[in-house]
């Protein structure tokens, strides 16, 4: 295993992240989930990252397998989300949370603490005030923000001296080197990087056309039209670079992600043994620099391709009238497109995606209505008077 260091830190390139614990993808075996994580530690992996918005389980399982270890790793969890989409950055808020995660994680501290996601209405700098003061208290040891916009997370930067920032970062989902890149840069901080195998797009022995039901990928942009047709090309390309490497898709998927100094750590969500394996030889070897540079000349052009067939669908879906039916993944599409290319803020967004969430429990009657009237906004951003 490599280690990138940062601000005294030492951090394993392969870190494991625990989204998974919360159900999204799945029901996870405990037993098989605690074996995984006790292996990660002997092959070298020393950054584990959570969140008590993924369940109670999901600390608890974690700080129970790695009590043994507990002064050889590094733990990360995050405060911000309250409850489903509410969202609470008060010092109150941030205490009572962090309290809840040091008891189940049963640690004294928290290594880095993560803002999870933006909370409106509570000013970046009394935030900043409670992480600095948990600082001081010894409770954190550093703090770091994550899914958040770029303007949200600089007010972040401007005002505190977040440890890192944390986004999603893989071949198939690479706005974030547009989008936070830059910001890394000018305030010498380092990115933390998930879903860095795009949700097994990159991992997958073959894409399924669907997953069962309550797996969150049904709904998930990176697996609907253009942009999924558009990570398939992307994964043969590094498919056929792993044979002839003698590398797995994930490897590959995964070392392309570190190939980016920018990046502390790469975070994958291995459940099982033979899948952490894997992803841990991601670490320790380069992609030789010319089928570096040859790959980025594909993604590049992938890039200019994707944004116009993401537009183009987009104006096709929404200037066509509402059936009601099967609405909220095309709409999602849409929304993420809109939001891809600069026509909505994220902030403007997030009330959207809530009210095309809701679109699923309502009657036919009044979800056509509901549709339509989503429909006409989004389509007003793209077409504005």
């Amino acid at each position: 295993m490599n280690y990138r260091t940062h601000r005294g830190f030492r951090v394993s390139e392969i870190g494991i992240g625990c989204y998974a614990l919360s159900g999204v993808y799945g029901h996870k075996d405990q037993d098989e989930f605690q074996q995984m994580v006790r292996r990660a530690v002997e092959l070298g992996v020393n950054f584990f990252d959570t969140a008590g918005s993924y369940g109670e389980e999901a600390e608890e399982l974690l700080g129970k397998s790695l009590a043994p270890f507990r002064k050889n790793v590094l733990i990360s969890t995050k405060v911000g989300v309250v409850e489903g989409t509410k969202f609470d950055l008060t010092s109150r808020s941030i205490r009572t949370f962090l309290e809840r995660s040091l008891k189940r994680l049963k640690t004294d501290w928290i290594d880095i603490l993560q803002v999870h996601f933006d909370d409106p209405d509570t000013p970046v700098q009394d935030t900043v005030a409670t992480l600095e003061a948990l600082k001081n208290e010894g409770k954190i040891l550093q703090y770091g923000v994550g899914h958040l916009p770029p303007e949200r997370a600089l007010e972040y930067l401007e005002i505190g001296k977040p440890f890192s920032l944390m986004f999603e970062l893989s071949a198939v989902s690479r706005s974030a080197r547009q989008r936070f890149f830059p910001l890394l840069e000018k305030y010498e901080i380092k990115g933390i990087a998930f879903s860095v195998t795009g949700r097994g797009m990159l991992a997958f022995k073959s894409v399924p056309e669907s997953f069962p039901p309550g797996d969150l990928r049904n709904y998930d942009p990176l697996f609907q039209r253009d942009l999924r047709a558009s990570g398939m090309r992307v994964r043969q390309k590094l498919d056929e670079l792993a044979r002839n490497l003698g590398k797995t898709l994930a490897q590959v998927a995964i070392a392309w992600v570190l190939s980016h100094p920018q990046i502390i750590c790469a975070l994958c969500g291995p459940s099982t043994v033979p899948h952490l394996e894997e992803n841990v030889k991601a670490s320790g070897w380069q992609i030789p620099p010319e089928e570096l540079r040859k790959l980025e000349a594909l993604l590049e052009e992938e890039d200019k391709r994707l944004a116009r067939e993401r537009l183009e669908t987009t104006t096709q879906i929404l200037s066509a009238s509402s059936s009601g039916e099967t609405e909220s993944t095309t709409l999602i599409y849409a929304l993420d497109t809109l939001i891809e290319l600069g026509f909505i803020k994220e902030k403007e967004g997030l009330p959207l995606y809530l009210r095309i969430m809701r679109l699923d429990g309502m009657p036919l009657n009044e979800k056509r209505g509901a549709s339509q009237s989503i429909k006409d906004e989004l389509l007003s951003y793209l077409n504005p008077v």
